[in-house]
């Protein structure tokens, strides 16, 4: 089976195109290099892959796909970053991402007439239950809870409606997955990252599991963190993340459907720094001050992961503290 995969070089689309890789798919990445530039990643050089260097939002790629025919699209690509990128590009998180949606609903759209395309996965956020207060949250609160404050969560939300919308009107299958904090290998400096200081250390990526392991190497005592640590989150390798999507690419029971993919541990900011300090400088006492947070930081973030677990036999297996060391 071949599979298109848009933001193939990103962090989490080379997880995606390894997993598939190492799994008898061929896989067809289109991505621009447009976040970290030009990056090496594992799966370049297998003889299943194949890479196209545009943009999602240019007319090469409606040819691409056209000329590829692949069976499904794994819609990865979209401007995406931290806590700090969320706030610095509010409007450009929302136009571009807007743009590359429909191009690539556009492209699936004309697949699924020509009958090679049978389904279109769309990789959407937690973010979309920016304002729920039901926790472990269900899928079914995106339909409940009020609309998300961050453009970036209200733009994943508005993803998932071009799948329904491209459903009702063409009979386009598609797949909505809601990813809790991939973590992993392979998160680079962004582009246009600018520069955060955090103490007296810049935030290399904002990503909270990298910027704590470079503060903390880099010798910062008392360790500098957003807030009050309090913020829970649901760390998952990516790894886990990425054999999820081959589950759902394998499985019928997901058509028309949506999905949280996560890990069912939350670990709080506060205990993942006190994690990697423990495991950074054993024989040091963990010392930390808070900086002021940002606007938009989501205090809880908690997924209920039932429906996976029961529809695709999914559930996280690696983790957090090896996680931790694979990222060290």
């Amino acid at each position: 089976m071949k599979i298109l995969v848009t933001g193939s070089q990103g962090f989490f689309g080379s997880y995606v195109c390894q997993d598939l890789l190492n799994n008898g798919y061929d896989v067809v990445g289109v991505d621009n290099y447009s976040k970290y530039g030009v990056v090496v990643r594992p799966q370049d050089e297998h003889i299943n892959f194949t890479l196209y260097i545009e943009d999602v939002t240019s007319n090469n790629f409606l040819k691409i796909v056209e000329d590829e025919k692949p069976k499904m699209i794994v819609a990865i690509a979209a401007m995406v970053g931290g806590i700090s990128y969320y706030h610095k590009h509010a409007y450009d998180l929302i136009a571009e991402n807007e743009r590359i949606t429909a191009q690539t609903f556009d492209a699936a759209i004309n697949g699924y007439k020509k009958g090679y395309l049978k389904r279109i996965i769309i990789i959407s956020s937690s973010m979309v239950y920016e304002n729920s207060d039901l926790y472990p949250t269900p899928e079914t609160e995106a339909k409940i809870c009020p609309p998300p404050v961050s453009t970036y969560g209200f733009q994943k939300l508005a993803s998932e409606y071009f799948a329904k919308g491209a459903l009702q009107q063409y009979g386009l299958p598609y797949t909505t997955v809601r990813l809790f904090n991939c973590v992993g290998v392979g998160e680079e400096k962004t582009v246009k990252e600018e520069k955060t200081t955090s103490g007296n250390i810049s935030m290399v990526m904002s990503h909270v599991l990298p910027d704590l392991i470079t503060k903390i190497l880099q010798g910062q005592n008392p360790l500098h963190i957003l807030g009050d640590g309090k913020q829970t989150r649901s760390y998952t390798n990516g790894k886990d993340l990425a054999r999820g999507i081959r589950l759902i690419i394998e499985s019928e029971k997901v058509v028309n459907n949506d999905f949280n993919l996560s890990t069912s541990v939350t670990t709080t900011v506060l205990e993942l720094a006190e994690l990697i300090w423990k495991i950074l400088n054993p024989d040091k006492e963990f010392k930390y001050v808070s900086d002021k947070p940002f606007q938009n930081d989501l205090q809880i973030n908690i997924p209920d992961t039932t429906k996976a677990k029961e529809l695709l036999g999914f559930e996280a297996e690696i983790t957090l503290e090896e996680t931790v060391k694979e990222v060290i």
